[in-house]
């Protein structure tokens, strides 16, 4: 599908309209990707965040880019890995089509997503690839408005799972 494309780099860097951010339920900043897009922002981001009373696990929010190439950022919180058995598929599939219906919502054309869940929430990659790629897919045949969506993987092997998994659709 070609408006799909994986990518291997900085997500804070994208030009895009927005960017995910795998973010905590507190929307309030942390590690990984979390951190890096709130450092890139600046300080305003997170005075935004503290007015959104957080966000459940699934679901999503949206605010200003500050200072990052992207105008907004669409915080999502993935789920944590815990065996498979607690929902994990569903809520991550459910960061992915929340992320998109707000992303259409603000006609927002363009956006970038992380690889979700998958640093320290330990998600395992390859399954983690498969559900946001589906998802991404089912959401571009059934929703029009949406022009461009980016896999951004931090390292070469994780933009290589996401290769091998579109290659095998």
């Amino acid at each position: 599908m070609d408006k799909i494309e994986i990518v291997q780099g900085d997500i804070t860097r994208m030009e895009v309209d927005a960017i995910v951010n795998a973010a905590k339920n507190s929307l309030l900043g942390g590690g990984g990707v979390d951190g890096a897009i709130h450092r890139a922002a600046g300080p305003e981001l997170l005075r935004e965040c503290r007015l959104l009373g957080g966000c459940d696990t699934g679901q999503a929010k949206i605010t200003g880019g500050y200072n990052l190439a992207a105008s907004h950022v669409i915080h999502t919180v993935g789920p944590i890995w815990s065996g498979g058995s607690n929902r994990e598929d569903e809520l991550l599939a459910s960061c992915y089509r929340s992320s998109l219906s707000l992303a259409l919502k603000h006609e927002l054309r363009t956006i970038a997503f992380p690889a979700i869940s998958c640093g320290v929430y330990r998600f395992p990659a390859r399954r983690a690839a498969g559900i946001a790629l589906s998802e991404i897919q089912t959401f571009l045949r059934n929703y029009h408005g949406i022009d461009k969506v980016y896999c951004v993987c931090f390292d070469e092997a994780m933009a290589d799972i996401y290769r091998s998994w579109l290659v095998e659709e």
